[in-house]
């Protein structure tokens, strides 16, 4: 075991490989969780969706507790019990009442470690999930990404549905369920995280009381796939009132240095402010579109940049040309010093807007010791962005921004 202690958070780790990252607040709530690195993109082609099913199932009963002494464990105190799974990570997590410390501790070791996944509880949530698909399916505004990504990366593990299919989620069983995590969830390969108002050597024996019985699993890294990507564009009859575009590429992983730069750009681009390109260029100049955005995601082998807008249908053709038009701004000009500091200053405010909330703060942390070991404070992301330049700009935009590598969907 061995601890170590940064500016502002603390790092341990458990002779079974368990990490953990702490940051103190004198606060009345804390915030526990756990981040597992296996995701959806983890699954095999058969088992698509489980990753997604095993994060409900967790909670249906482990071989001490009852499913509805799990759910009423933290919740009957005020607290709040949750999870939820990407294409690269499951998490779960505890908000609760600083006296409830060790409650939220052992519930988490118990249902993470012991879930004994009763058949006849597997059975009910297949239900809720089918449903959970069916009501996603109705919402093309949220599906159009799903789709995108499997026009991006193909029949890869990032070019399927966290959600699964109907038909995929009634074939699985508590057998499956124990096959994936035995592949898949590994000790050395998951990160407790905590933002709270408890002492470092505190929490460190806590998680010791309730973790260190955990069986050692230790696996090397894993993912990475080549991918053929080549630009692809679909238009589909999805009988929608609104008509929903998505145009974009492949793009940074998150170990590639460009990714910060990639960030800021994005965030310039079409951020969720008001005040972004696509926004105002667009949306405020010739009010044909109700929503315009774009969005950058990152994983450990690659990357994705979508826009998306939702128009009428007439407005298509001129919406993909407007989009068109100002990533070739930002192709073939460089910016000015003053716009890239007001960028720079945008991007800070929200980041520090984000570190705000401690729950939000708890989930990053896990995930960023998680993925690269360390936890980067706000002041050392306030850094690196302080390090971009015009140049830097430019040339990420010239390997993105190229119109012959865009692809696109549109639902009609």
């Amino acid at each position: 075991m061995n601890s170590q202690c940064g500016k502002q958070y603390n790092y341990y780790t458990l002779d079974n490989g368990l990490r953990i990252v702490h940051k103190y607040d004198n606060t009345q709530v804390s915030h526990l969780g756990i981040t597992i690195d296996a995701g959806s993109r983890d699954e095999k082609p058969y088992e698509n969706g489980i990753a997604h099913f095993i994060e409900h199932c967790i909670f249906k009963g482990t071989a001490r507790k009852p499913y509805y002494r799990i759910l009423s464990r933290i919740d009957g105190v005020g607290g709040e019990l949750n999870a939820y799974t990407t294409k690269e990570e499951t998490v779960v997590y505890a908000t609760f009442l600083n006296q409830y410390y060790e409650r939220a501790a052992e519930l988490l070791s118990d249902i993470v470690f012991n879930s004994i996944f009763p058949e006849k509880e597997i059975e009910k949530e297949k239900s809720v999930i089918i449903d959970e698909i069916n009501s996603y399916e109705d919402s093309p505004s949220e599906l159009i990404y799903d789709d995108f990504e499997q026009l991006v990366f193909g029949r890869t593990g990032l070019g399927r549905m966290i959600l699964g299919t109907e038909e995929k989620v009634k074939s699985f069983s508590a057998s499956m369920i124990r096959d994936f995590i035995s592949r898949n969830w590994f000790t050395n390969k998951m990160v407790i995280s905590t933002v709270g108002n408890i002492p470092f050597d505190k929490f460190v024996r806590l998680i010791e009381k309730y973790f260190s019985d955990v069986p050692a699993r230790i696996a090397s890294n894993k993912r990475h796939t080549t991918y053929r990507y080549i630009p692809k564009h679909i238009e589909e009859n999805r009988d929608t009132y609104q008509t929903h575009v998505m145009i974009g590429n492949i793009c940074y992983s998150y170990r590639n240095p460009k990714r910060v730069a990639f960030t800021l750009l994005n965030n310039m681009l079409g951020s969720n402010a008001m005040n972004s390109a696509l926004n105002m260029h667009i949306r405020e100049k010739y009010g044909n579109t109700y929503s315009i955005e774009s969005s950058y995601t990152a994983y450990r082998d690659s990357g994705i940049f979508q826009i998306y807008a939702g128009c009428e249908e007439h407005f298509v053709e001129k919406i993909k040309d407007l989009i068109i038009k100002e990533l070739e701004n930002f192709k073939n000009k460089r910016l000015a010093q003053s716009s890239l500091s007001r960028g720079k200053q945008q991007l800070k405010g929200q980041l520090a807007i984000q570190f705000d909330g401690n729950q939000n703060e708890m989930l990053s942390i896990g995930k960023a010791l998680l993925n690269y070991g360390r936890v980067s404070s706000l002041e050392d992301n306030f850094e690196d962005i302080d390090t971009i330049t015009p140049k830097d700009i430019l040339e990420v935009a010239d390997e993105v921004f190229v119109t012959e590598k865009l692809s696109s969907i549109v639902y009609h």
